[in-house]
C-alpha cells in the first residue's frame, strides 16, 4: 500500500522544495513555442530598408537605437531558455557571416508558429521534426540551383558594388550610392595578393562628430584623432618604433631622503636624470627610427628631447589599438627603454597631421602588400548615427570577408524565399506520410521573409505574395519593389552562403526546441532579493501601478 501511495506522487514532490517542473505539450512545447514567437516578432520590424528603430537601454543605462538586430540581441539579457536558444543560433549567424541575424530569428520564430499549428491539428512532435528535416535538407539542395550571380574578381569594383549597396541600402536605405564605394575603396586598400587572407580588422572606422554623412572620406592608413606629442608634423618615408611603456624616468618605489650641501650640487641634482634620457632618446635617433608611438605617458623631459633630435611622437593609449599599429607597420611592440633593434623596426611611407573638421589627426599611411589599412572616416551631427552607419559599414565588410570565401550570389527582395516555399510545396506532395503536413508548413514558413518585407513598406502582402509566386515561376529575379509595393525585376543580391548558413541555424534551432517535453528549474540559489526600483516618472505611476506599488489586501 505505501509503495502504491509512493509511485501516485507527482516528479514535483522528488524535487527540492523552490524547484519547478513543465511538462507535456501544454505546459512545455507550447511554452517554448511562444516564447521563441514572441522574441521573433520583437526583431521582425526591423527587417528591410523600411524597418523599424528600436531604443535600447542596456544595463549600464548606455542608449542604443538601431534596427540592427545583430545589436539589439546582444544587449538583451533573454532569461527563457528556449528563446534564448534562438538567439544563441542568430549570434552564431553574426560570428560566422556577419550579416542575416535577423533572417534566422524571424524565419526560426516562424517555424515555430508552424509548429503551433501542426500540433494543434494532431501531429506528433516526432512526425514535425522528420517533416522539418526533409523540407530542411531538399532546401538547401534547391538553393545551390539558385545561385545567378557570381563574383570573378574582389577587386573590380563594377562586379562587387551591386552587392554592397544590396547590403547597405537595407540598412541606410539612400545612403548606399554615398556609402558602398568608401567601404568598396577601405577594403580594396586592404586587400592582400590573396583574396582568402583578408582580414576585417584592417577596415577601421573613425569617428569624427560634426557635419554630415555626405562629409565621410576614406584614408589609406591607419588614423589617430590625436595630434603629436612633438611638434614634427609630417615624415616621409621613416622607419617606425612602437613602444608599449611609458617613455620617462623610472622611480623607485622606495622613499629616501637626499641632503644637499651646496647649490651646485642643487643645479646637479637631476642632470644623471636628463643624461640617461637624452642617452636613450639618442640612440633611437641613432638607429634610423624618425617616428615613435607610444603606449603610456611622455614626460616633459622625454618630448624634450625627441623635439630636439626630431622625432614625432603619437600616443596610443589602447593596448589593442597599439597592436594594430604595430601589425599595420610591420613593427614588433618594445617594453624596454632602448634603441629599437632591425626586426623590431617598422616603416611607414608618410605619417602626417590633417584637419577633419575641428578634430586634428594623424595619418599613417604603408604601401607594402599585406600591411596596408583603410580607414573610413565618419561625420554625422550625433553619436547614435554615427554608430548606426558604423554597424552598416561593418556589415558592408563582413559581405567582402564573405565574397571572398564564396562569391556566390542569389537573388534578394523576397524572391530566393517564394521560389524556395513553391518548390518544397511541390515536394511535399511527393511525400505519402504525415511528415508532408510538415514540409508543407516548412515552405509556408520561408513565405514569412517577403510578407514582412512587404508590411513593413506599408504594401498590402497577401497581394504580393500571390504576385511573387506568380512571377518568380517565370523569372527567378522578380522581386519586390518596396517603393511602390510591386513585383519586378530588381537587381537584390543576398549572399548564398548568409542564406545557406541561416536556413541551417534557424532549423537547427526549431528542431532542438521542438525536441523538449519538459523544463525542470531548480530553485535559484540565495540572497537577498534586489530592491524593486524606483518609477521613472510620474507617467509610469499612474500606467504600471500594481508593478511598482503592489496595493495591499484590506
Amino acid at each position: 500500500l505505501k509503495m502504491m501511495q509512493a509511485t501516485t506522487h507527482s516528479f514535483q514532490n522528488l524535487l527540492k522544495e523552490g524547484s519547478r517542473h513543465f511538462s507535456g505539450l501544454e505546459e512545455a512545447i507550447l511554452r517554448n513555442i511562444e516564447a521563441c514567437t514572441e522574441i521573433s516578432k520583437m526583431t521582425r520590424t526591423s527587417l528591410g530598408p523600411l524597418g523599424m528603430n528600436k531604443i535600447i537601454i542596456n544595463y549600464i543605462e548606455k542608449v542604443y537605437i538601431t534596427s540592427d538586430a545583430a545589436t539589439i540581441l546582444k544587449e538583451l539579457e533573454v532569461q527563457h531558455p528556449a528563446a534564448a536558444m534562438l538567439v544563441m543560433a542568430a549570434k552564431r549567424q553574426e560570428e560566422e557571416i556577419g550579416d542575416g541575424t535577423n533572417f534566422v530569428m524571424i524565419f526560426g520564430g516562424q517555424l515555430m508558429h508552424a509548429a503551433e499549428e501542426l500540433l494543434k491539428m494532431g501531429l506528433h512532435p516526432s512526425e514535425i521534426l522528420t517533416g522539418y528535416e526533409k523540407a530542411s535538407e531538399k532546401a538547401l539542395e534547391f538553393l545551390k540551383e539558385m545561385v545567378t550571380y557570381s563574383v570573378k574578381d574582389v577587386r573590380d569594383e563594377t562586379q562587387v558594388l551591386p552587392i554592397l549597396k544590396s547590403v547597405i541600402g537595407a540598412k541606410q536605405y539612400g545612403y548606399e550610392d554615398l556609402l558602398s564605394p568608401l567601404v568598396f575603396d577601405a577594403c580594396k586598400y586592404a586587400m592582400p595578393k590573396d583574396p582568402a587572407k583578408f582580414d576585417v580588422d584592417n577596415i577601421r572606422v573613425a569617428k569624427i562628430l560634426g557635419g554630415s554623412i555626405n562629409d565621410a572620406e576614406v584614408i589609406r592608413g591607419m588614423v589617430a584623432l590625436r595630434s603629436p606629442v612633438t611638434s614634427i608634423t609630417r615624415v616621409e618615408k621613416a622607419k617606425v618604433a612602437v613602444y608599449n611603456c611609458p617613455l620617462e624616468n623610472d622611480t623607485g618605489e622606495t622613499k629616501g631622503t637626499v641632503l644637499l650641501k651646496s647649490a651646485n650640487e642643487l643645479l646637479n641634482y637631476t642632470k644623471s636624470e636628463e643624461n640617461h634620457m637624452e642617452k636613450f632618446i639618442k640612440s633611437i635617433a641613432e638607429s634610423g627610427v624618425k617616428v615613435v608611438i607610444a603606449g603610456g605617458t611622455v614626460s616633459d623631459l622625454a618630448t624634450h628631447f625627441f623635439e630636439k633630435y626630431g622625432i614625432m611622437v603619437v600616443k596610443c593609449l589602447s593596448k589593442f589599438e597599439l597592436r594594430r599599429y604595430a601589425r599595420s607597420l610591420g613593427c614588433s611592440l618594445i617594453v624596454r627603454h632602448g634603441a629599437p633593434t632591425a626586426e623590431e623596426m617598422g616603416y611607414v611611407d608618410e605619417a602626417y597631421v590633417k584637419e577633419i573638421g575641428s578634430q586634428r589627426a594623424t595619418i599613417f599611411r604603408r604601401d607594402e602588400e599585406g600591411s596596408t589599412v583603410g580607414t573610413i572616416v565618419l561625420r554625422a551631427p550625433t553619436n547614435h548615427i554615427m554608430d548606426d552607419i558604423e554597424r552598416t559599414i561593418d556589415d558592408g565588410v563582413n559581405v567582402m570577408k564573405s565574397i571572398c570565401r564564396d562569391p556566390r550570389f542569389v537573388p534578394g527582395a523576397g524572391a530566393t524565399e517564394i521560389h524556395l516555399a513553391d518548390l518544397i510545396h511541390k515536394y511535399a506532395k511527393t511525400e505519402p506520410g504525415l511528415d508532408q503536413y510538415a514540409i508543407e508548413k516548412y515552405g509556408d514558413a520561408l513565405e514569412i521573409i517577403p510578407r514582412t518585407l512587404t508590411e513593413n513598406s506599408g504594401h498590402k502582402a497577401e497581394q504580393v505574395i500571390a504576385d511573387l509566386y506568380a512571377e518568380t515561376s517565370k523569372n527567378l529575379k522578380a522581386g519586390i519593389d518596396i517603393e511602390d509595393g510591386k513585383v519586378k525585376e530588381t537587381d537584390i543580391l543576398d549572399s548564398y552562403e548568409s542564406k545557406n548558413w541561416g536556413m541551417k541555424l534557424a532549423s537547427d534551432a526549431a528542431l532542438t526546441i521542438l525536441k523538449v517535453d519538459q523544463i525542470i528549474m531548480s530553485k535559484p540559489a540565495g540572497g537577498p532579493k534586489p530592491r524593486e526600483a524606483a518609477p521613472p516618472d510620474a507617467m509610469d505611476e499612474q500606467l504600471l501601478p500594481q508593478l511598482y506599488f503592489p496595493t495591499t489586501p484590506h
